[in-house]
């Protein structure tokens, strides 16, 4: 299986946080493992996007040292790879990362270090973050993208994460004009919380893949330049459901997607928050939409196009998919 949108911060389990606040002697919030779930995670019945977001502070406190990011990025590729995950991006902003006093470059590297440790074939996207006070953390960000950028196992893009709705994907064109000047590959988290307007932003800028995109429905002749264009989707129904980027999931846009020819991706956005997995999210969407065993191999060579790695590893990748048995097991 491929996951291609997977945030660090929200892939810290119960047993990552643990490991995680005894190696930097961090005293959990919470006495029991009940407890501490609630802080990590969000119930099946999720009420609102803001019950969500509370569950990154207690992640994010745990990944303000060197130890503890690269500690953190070895144990989220190892419970991938225990969930038959093949090839995996890890997403992250450095620069929520600076608490204690690291600079984006030692963050970034901390990350590489714990990318080393896992015999998993996994890549890195750096975030920029939507805020009206932060563009030169974001330059900077760029910056360092295109000073560690590889084709692949290391940094390969970057992204734009954040309240969607609150700042706009247009008010972002110098970041993503320095990235796409540089030659650094992007993604863009869009049309999740803001509507059609911010996926025209995000593809005007250059993106290679949309982020969400559940609301490019909306626009009949945004949904032709995407289908026209094999510009890929990463879809994450789990999150999307509970964050209510999509109030009746009824009406989730995955099947219209797909039957309309979109190239669209399945992902876990933030899976130890979500209580999710990559098979969960296959499991559910074939539950809700019907999802058919050749549409599922559809979604995983779509997820192989999208990827940021060598053509040589998506080759391999190919080869794989068209023979299940050697990448998902009995259950896929």
């Amino acid at each position: 299986m491929i996951d291609l949108h997977c945030h660090l911060d929200g892939s810290i389990t119960l047993d990552i946080a643990k490991k995680l606040g005894e190696l930097q002697n961090i005293e959990l919030p919470a006495k029991s493992d009940e407890a501490l779930l609630k802080k990590l995670s969000v119930p099946e019945d999720c009420e609102s996007l803001n019950d969500f977001l509370q569950c990154f502070g207690l992640p994010l406190r745990l990944l303000q040292t060197k130890e503890g990011i690269a500690e953190a990025v070895r144990l989220v590729q190892e419970d991938a790879k225990d969930q038959g995950i093949e090839y995996l991006e890890i997403r992250f902003a450095p620069q929520l990362h600076q608490i204690n006093g690291l600079s984006q470059e030692e963050v970034i590297s901390a990350a590489l270090e714990g990318l080393k440790q896992s015999d998993l074939h996994t890549n890195l996207i750096l975030c920029l973050m939507r805020s009206d006070h932060n563009q030169d953390e974001n330059l900077e960000t760029v910056k360092l993208a295109k000073k560690f950028l590889v084709e692949d196992k290391g940094v390969v893009a970057i992204d734009l994460a954040g309240a969607e709705g609150l700042f706009k994907t247009k008010d972002f064109e110098k970041e993503f004009t320095m990235a796409k000047e540089a030659g650094v590959p992007f993604t863009i988290h869009a049309g999740e919380a803001d509507g059609a307007e911010s996926v025209w932003s995000a593809i005007k800028f250059g993106a290679k893949r949309i982020g969400h995109g559940v609301r490019i429905l909306e626009d009949s002749e945004l949904l032709e330049y995407v289908i026209k264009n094999k510009i890929p989707l990463e879809m994450c129904p789990n999150s999307n459901r509970q964050t209510k980027a999509v109030s009746d999931m009824s009406t989730y846009p995955l099947r219209k997607y797909l039957e309309a020819g979109v190239k669209v991706t399945i992902n876990t956005d933030d899976p130890a928050i979500c209580r999710t997995n990559l098979q969960k999210e296959y499991d559910y969407i074939q539950k809700m939409y019907g999802i058919t065993e050749d549409e599922k191999k559809q979604l995983l060579l779509n997820a192989v196009d999208a990827a940021f790695c060598s053509d040589e590893y998506k080759d391999l990748l190919r080869n794989k998919i068209e023979n299940p048995s050697n990448i998902f097991g009995a259950g896929f």
